[in-house]
Formats: C-alpha cells, sequence, structure tokens
C-alpha cells in the first residue's frame, strides 16, 4: 500500500479548539498591559480595568444602556447558573436542549432546584420547534450549541409580549452572531470562547426585566455568596460597575482587554462576524468537497459558524481519537475532536480569532489524516 504524502502546508496556527479557543492574531504575553498586575482589584486602576472591560463590551456587542453588564465568577457555567438559582421559582420554566450544556441546565433545575420544567428536548444536529414554546413561562436554552454546532438563527420566536424571562447561554454565540437584546432578559458568556481570552471568568448580562425579577423575588433555597446579586432588596449596582463578587484575575482582565480592543480595530462586531463567517464558509466548502465528511447540524440556516461539527464516515470513537491525535503530532491541527457526549466526529472552531487562511490549509491534512484511519 502507498503511503500518501503529506501536505506541504501547514496552518500557521493550528489551534482550532472550541474553548479555550485561538488567541486573536498577533497576541503577545508582552503585548498585554501589566499595570494593574499585582494591585488590588479594589484599587483605582483595578476597578478602572475592570469597567473597560464592561465598556468595552457594551461598545463592540451594541447591548443598550438599559441592559446592565457584570463580570463573574466561573466562567459561562457560573454565570448561568448565577442566574438559575437567582431568579427561577417565581413562575413555571421551559428548559430547552438539543446538546449536552443545554441538558446540564436540565439537570440542575430538575435535580438540584426541583422546580419541575418543562423540557423541550432535540437530538444531536436537530433544533426544535421553538415556535411551540410557552412564553408565559420562564425559558432556558443555549443561543449556539458548542457540542453539537446547532445554533438558534434568530430572535423572531421570542414574544415582545412575554411574560416569562428569557435566559440565553450564549457563549459561543456572543461576538459572532448579532444579537437581539430587547429578546433577552439574561445573557450569559465566557471570554474563552469567540474572543479567545482565558477561562475562569464568566459574564452576566441583566435586562430590565430581569432586574426587576432579582429585586421583587426571593428565592425559596439559600445562596452562596458569589451567587448573590442583591443587598436589602437591591440590585448590587457595583458589580456592574467593576466591583466584582470574588476576587478576579487582573491577568486575564488584561488579556481580553487585548482582545477587545484587537476587536474593535476590526470594526467591532461587524469585523468579528465577517471573519467568523469567512471561516464557516471555507470550511464547509472542504466538507462540501469531502464524501466522507458532513455537517452535524442538517439544516443551514440552523448551522453555527463557531463551533462547526462534522460527522465522519463509519467513525467510531477510537477513530475520531486516532484522527485527531495524527493531526496534533503534525502540528497541524489541536483539539479537533467532537465533545464526548456528542456523536463522534470533528468539532473545528471557526471564531474570529482564527484565520481563514489556516482553515484553507487545514483541508489537505483532514485528507492525510483520513488515509491512515478509515476503514
Amino acid at each position: 500500500m502507498t503511503v500518501p504524502t503529506k501536505p506541504q502546508v501547514l496552518p500557521a496556527r493550528p489551534h482550532f479548539s472550541s474553548g479555550p479557543c485561538a488567541k486573536p492574531p498577533g497576541w503577545e504575553a508582552a503585548r498585554l498591559a501589566t499595570e494593574s498586575l499585582g494591585r488590588s482589584h479594589r484599587s483605582k486602576i483595578g476597578k478602572a480595568r475592570l469597567q473597560l472591560a464592561i465598556d468595552l463590551t457594551r461598545e463592540i456587542l451594541g447591548v443598550p444602556a438599559t441592559h446592565r453588564i457584570g463580570i463573574v465568577p466561573g466562567s459561562d457555567t457560573g454565570a448561568f447558573e448565577m442566574a438559575m438559582w437567582t431568579m427561577l421559582g417565581a413562575r413555571p420554566v421551559t428548559t430547552v436542549a438539543w446538546e449536552s450544556f443545554g441538558e446540564g441546565w436540565v439537570t440542575d433545575a430538575v435535580k438540584q432546584l426541583k422546580i419541575d420544567p418543562t423540557i423541550v428536548r432535540a437530538d444531536y444536529g436537530q433544533l426544535p420547534d421553538l415556535s411551540t414554546i410557552d412564553q408565559s413561562n420562564d425559558v432556558l436554552f443555549t443561543w449556539n450549541g458548542t457540542t453539537s454546532g446547532v445554533r438558534v438563527p434568530d430572535g423572531d420566536w421570542i414574544s415582545d409580549t412575554r411574560e416569562g424571562l428569557t435566559f440565553a447561554d450564549a457563549t459561543s454565540a456572543v461576538f459572532a452572531y448579532d444579537l437581539p437584546w430587547d429578546k433577552l432578559d439574561v445573557t450569559t458568556f465566557s471570554w474563552q470562547k469567540v474572543l479567545g481570552g482565558e477561562g475562569a471568568h464568566g459574564v452576566i448580562i441583566l435586562g430590565p426585566r430581569a432586574v426587576e425579577r432579582l429585586e421583587s423575588y426571593t428565592p425559596a433555597w439559600p445562596l452562596p455568596k458569589v451567587f448573590r446579586l442583591v443587598s436589602k432588596g437591591k440590585l448590587t449596582e457595583g458589580v456592574f460597575k467593576g466591583e466584582t463578587i470574588n476576587t478576579p484575575s487582573m491577568l486575564a482582565v488584561e488579556d481580553v482587554i487585548f482582545a477587545l480592543e484587537w476587536a474593535k480595530d476590526l470594526g467591532g462586531l461587524s469585523g468579528l462576524m465577517g471573519r467568523s463567517n469567512a471561516n464557516a464558509a471555507a470550511l464547509d466548502k472542504i466538507v462540501a468537497d469531502r464524501p466522507w465528511l458532513g455537517h452535524l447540524a442538517v439544516d443551514p440556516a440552523a448551522r453555527s459558524t463557531t463551533s462547526v461539527c462534522l460527522t465522519v464516515e463509519n467513525a467510531d470513537e477510537a477513530l475520531v481519537k486516532k484522527f485527531a491525535a495524527l493531526l496534533e503530532a503534525e502540528h497541524a491541527a489541536y483539539d479537533i475532536a467532537g465533545y464526548r457526549d456528542a456523536p463522534p466526529g470533528l468539532r473545528i472552531w471557526c471564531g474570529a480569532t482564527v484565520d481563514t487562511a489556516d482553515v484553507v490549509a487545514l483541508g489537505p491534512w483532514l485528507d492525510w489524516a483520513w488515509t491512515q484511519v478509515k476503514p
């Protein structure tokens, strides 16, 4: 049997992990500002840098002044659970799940908070019929399914006269899609996705209706300190002005400020979306040209342009592990095996911090690896 020739061109940055994701082009640790390091986050400079991260987030995402933005502990998971623990229980709840993180919120609602939600599910690769959701309920959903590659195409299904609150886990969606802030009462994400920032910190964005819920409703269960957003019946406004609930990593804060300033130089959200869309289009061409590859997300309108999940002909878990390991050993692609709970396949990050030229260069390497592992 003839051993196929390896491609001659490697991706310059083979960082295709779906989190933590590739750093912005040109990133170097030496380029980060350091004045806040070794200082208290409560110092004048510490609070100023945290506030700058909030202000840049608002500017780039176009978050209206009616919405508050806070930096919280625990990455996106911490931010979303903070919202669940502090606001759920006031009215019936619907949880929507079509991948593993949505299922995680189902588990929390059922087994931890014990609120007996209505559960709307779809298989990996599918999106449930969102138009059937009862919007007198609070509704929990992931905007972009990181482990399935399925996204919500738009917010048209969310009623302007809804009685319940919308809770959007948008960690792989913000900075890649133009989100309808008037439709979102609670939105959470982490820096480690589209911005290529560091983990451990989350962001929570609260609309006016969420603030009203926090100030008018007290949950039946005890709240850990890191979840408490209200003091004496009023929102703790300092959280949304750079006064974080617990001590943040100022190095992580400086890292995300670098990414946000890079995004601003690109032209803000439109520039970020343009890069992500170009990457997804380049990968889509690779998939279309190879009969052994496919998209896990069947409907193109509901297909993620960030965490793109691919099917591989006759793949099982062992084949996928071998496939990914071969490419990692050649420094052609890092961390592209699909999520452990998803159907066996590949997952290739196409967010804005990835260069389109590297996606294009990946195609021949996928061919090479396929010839090594195919049944």
